[in-house]
């Protein structure tokens, strides 16, 4: 079962509460999608600890319900 984009964006939004999120349905059909992900939390810390703080905040759903994301973060300017 696919993930809608709703549901990607709420879920980094419970865990990034200050999150700018946008959300694009790569390929339409709710397996493919991008994010981009502004937050203050990402003060300070890698790319990948960033990246990770996204991944954490799906609770487990990639590889699986979720199957692609293709991931940006930044911190806000």
């Amino acid at each position: 079962m696919a993930m809608s984009a709703g549901e990607i964006e709420a879920l980094i939004k419970r865990a990034l509460p200050d999150a700018e999120v946008s959300i694009t349905d790569l390929a339409g059909d709710g397996d493919h999608y991008a994010a981009h992900v502004v937050a203050p939390a990402f003060a300070g810390k890698s790319r990948v600890a960033q990246h990770k703080l996204v991944y954490e905040a799906l609770g487990g759903r990639m590889g699986g319900v979720l199957h692609a994301l293709q991931l940006t973060t930044a911190v806000p300017k």
